[in-house]
């Protein structure tokens, strides 16, 4: 089975010639001297490190697309016609009780202080990229307003061009950190928060003691990496001053700006973008220890964790560290990636994919709660888009992960939103969406509700949040329904036994039954009475 056709993707805007194509290089088996294009070898013969990430920068988000041997599709729900679990206590079972609209779907997570969201999802990590800047309004207001968590991402301050350092070079002003928690804090009602995240540059730049000393933020999270790419966080910039600006802040700028070779092929229009890069973190278990003490002796009452699809050894490290530093929320991100911004071979080839990771961390929580630890509340990451998926991924994880960390899933309904406002002031509306009307409150079914939640209000509400508040009323509905399917009534009563799987191969991975093992001692039980 080909899991993927290398040198071709749209996400590259390369494609191949020839419909016939070589499985494991993508080259077009009759390769033509004279061809006009456009594989990835072709254009990399010209626009070279260009033709390694996803185009066109600050307008897209970019997915993986390799279909790996096992996923959650391997996974069903089950159902039952007989009992209900999760009602509140003292209530009696029955058809008027066990209706599926009382089905609760909060979740919380927190080793002491819990926070508590209205759906077991979140944002993943909207940071230093173009795309999450300028779409923030909307992300920030619907996150809040749906009651679920926002992470803010890494590089943000370092960024900011509006950045001011002290004479240590520490943060002494941040107007778009600034901008970004006080947009989340300003429609917050109670459920989720903002937390921000920090890596090595961050950690560096006192980002830390700046949320803490002028936000007063509950969490701050600690970042190992991501599923898109085992190395640190990239943007791109298409001015050489906006590059050695950078450069002088301490980042990886490539290609060196300062370099006059590189200055010369800017000005003759052959180099149009420099990319930042990240460092690389190292990870020992006394220099995480001494951190997370660090950063509670600021004042904060949660620390968290962030981590990527690294090998066994790291996630091992991951789940036990976190143990014995009390961390409040451990997320894992499975591959392959979906981001706005990182090498696409690295997004597509690199880490263990999100069901096997998953798959691991379960059992590596087993181990130490069999020790007699208290395993973290744990996340699961990497390309969950719907309540099907959340559900599975909460059923296999059970009782441990207590949500799932969703990334462009989350930020479509923002885009969608958004889009559609530009669309009703230009005159422009596509047939997809003026079927149902040609205002807000025809278009969006959640619009009425909250225009009586916000009153006069509600014009200043941007409709990319009015997008994501309705993407979270469907989610919320569609995981009622699965939920009462399989008489769950409270997502803490979600349990393995709630999936099977339907390869024996996804069984052997999961831990999770076989479909036509499942059940089948009890099953047998009732033929032989």
């Amino acid at each position: 089975m080909n899991l993927r056709q290398p040198n071709a993707n749209e996400a590259t805007q390369t494609f191949n010639r020839s419909k016939s194509v070589s499985p494991m290089s993508g080259i077009c088996t009759r390769c033509i001297d004279g061809c006009r294009g456009n594989c990835e070898i072709f254009k990399s013969s010209f626009r070279g490190r260009e033709v390694i990430y996803p185009g066109p920068f600050g307008n897209i988000t970019a997915g993986a697309d390799k279909n790996y041997p096992v996923d959650y599709s391997h996974l069903n729900i089950q159902g039952y016609a007989v009992g209900a679990w999760g009602l509140p206590e003292g209530e009696e079972p029955n058809p008027d009780t066990a209706i599926f609209p009382r089905v609760n779907t909060e979740t919380e997570y927190g080793w002491d202080k819990k926070v508590r969201m209205k759906v077991p999802i979140f944002t993943g990590a909207l940071g230093s990229t173009e795309i999450a800047r300028k779409n923030w309004e909307h992300f920030a207001a619907g996150a809040a307003i749906s009651g679920i968590t926002l992470v803010c991402g890494e590089n943000v301050c370092g960024i900011d061009p509006g950045l001011v350092l002290d004479s240590n070079k520490k943060i002494k002003s941040s107007p778009e950190m600034d901008r970004r928690i006080t947009t989340y804090k300003k429609y917050h009602e109670g459920f989720g928060e903002i937390l921000v995240q920090m890596n090595v540059e961050d950690t560096r730049l006192g980002v830390a003691e700046y949320v803490s000393s002028k936000h007063d933020l509950d969490t701050i999270e600690l970042k190992w990496g991501q599923g898109a790419k085992c190395i640190g966080g990239e943007i791109k910039v298409n001015s050489i001053e906006r590059a050695v600006e950078l450069k002088k802040r301490g980042y990886i700028v490539t290609p060196d700006p300062t370099d006059p070779a590189i200055k010369v092929a800017y000005k003759e229009g052959a180099i149009k973008e420099f990319e930042r890069h990240s460092r690389l973190g190292f990870v020992t278990k006394e220099g995480f220890l001494e951190e997370v003490d660090r950063l509670r002796d600021l004042g904060f009452k949660r620390v968290t964790l962030k981590t990527g699809a690294y090998s066994m050894v790291e996630a091992a490290m991951a789940i036990k560290y976190c143990s014995e530093a009390k961390i409040d929320l451990l997320t894992i991100d499975g591959a392959p990636g979906g981001t706005g911004m990182s090498p696409w071979p690295m997004m597509e080839e690199w880490g263990i994919p999100t069901f096997y990771l998953q798959s691991l961390m379960y059992e590596f929580a087993e181990k130490l709660s069999k020790k007699g630890m208290r395993v973290p509340d744990l996340a699961m990451a990497g390309g969950f888009s719907s309540e099907d998926g959340v559900y599975k991924a909460l059923a296999m994880g059970s009782p441990y992960f207590k949500a799932v960390c969703m990334g462009r899933a989350l930020m479509i309904p923002g885009f969608v939103g958004k889009n559609i406002g530009n669309w009703i002031k230009d005159g422009d509306l596509p047939k997809t969406v003026s079927e149902f009307g040609s205002r807000p409150e025809e278009i969006f079914v959640c619009y009425e509700e909250l225009a009586q939640k916000f009153g006069d209000d509600m014009k200043n509400l941007p409709l990319g949040a009015v997008g994501i508040y309705t993407y979270a009323q469907k989610f919320r509905t569609g995981l009622q329904q699965l939920m009462a399917g399989s008489r769950r009534f409270n997502i803490s009563t979600i349990g393995r036994q709630d999936v099977m799987s339907l390869t024996e191969e996804a069984s052997k991975i999961s831990g999770i039954p076989y479909v036509m093992n499942a059940y089948r001692e009890t099953a047998e039980a009732i033929l032989d009475e």
